[in-house]
């Protein structure tokens, strides 16, 4: 799995790999067995909030070389969202096709079990959308992770073009306007 970012109650998630849900803490603030975040240097910390801000703010050649330098791809904060999910969720189009091409899973939930390619849905970010539906590499997200999941998204928001592009609505959308009316 990879650093995680601490909760907001200071404690560290889960090294589990396939917990998806934040954890209870204890009322001394520490969660059974893990560490609270005031036990990691300060410079991790820093390191780990620079990372997220970077995948945010689409800086795609700052985010390489860390990357490079061994960073793990699906690192995650306190609320489960990669950098993968930062930079769709943002419309990032660069620095999501880096991430898939380093090798980010385009399938992680995050801690309220929604999924990459529904954020960027819901965001409108065309090009995100379809560099995640297409892929890279085989890496691709799938239409029916999450909740809800991209094709709940695209419907809620009368998002056509995607359903289309999904292959769940394959014929071309005709448009009424007022002179159609009369």
């Amino acid at each position: 799995m990879g650093l995680r970012a601490p909760n907001e109650d200071g404690t560290l998630p889960s090294r589990d790999p396939s917990s998806q849900t934040a954890h209870a803490s204890s009322t001394s603030g520490q969660t059974q067995g893990r560490p609270t975040a005031s036990e990691l240097p300060p410079a991790a910390l820093e390191l780990a909030s620079k990372l997220f801000d970077l995948a945010r703010e689409g800086s795609t050649s700052a985010l390489a070389q860390y990357l490079d330098a061994g960073i793990p791809l699906n690192l995650t904060n306190s609320k489960g969202d990669t950098l993968l999910m930062l930079a769709a969720y943002h419309g990032h189009v660069d620095t999501t096709r880096l991430l898939l091409e380093k090798g980010a899973d385009p399938n992680v939930l995050n801690d309220r079990g929604q999924s990459i390619l529904a954020g960027a849905v819901f965001k409108g970010h065309d090009e995100v959308v379809r560099v995640l539906f297409e892929g890279v590499d085989g890496r691709k997200a799938d239409i029916r992770l999450g909740q809800p999941n991209a094709v709940d998204s695209a419907s809620m928001f009368q998002k056509e073009d995607y359903l289309r592009l999904f292959g769940i609505m394959n014929m071309p959308v005709v448009e009424l306007n007022v002179l159609h009316l009369v």
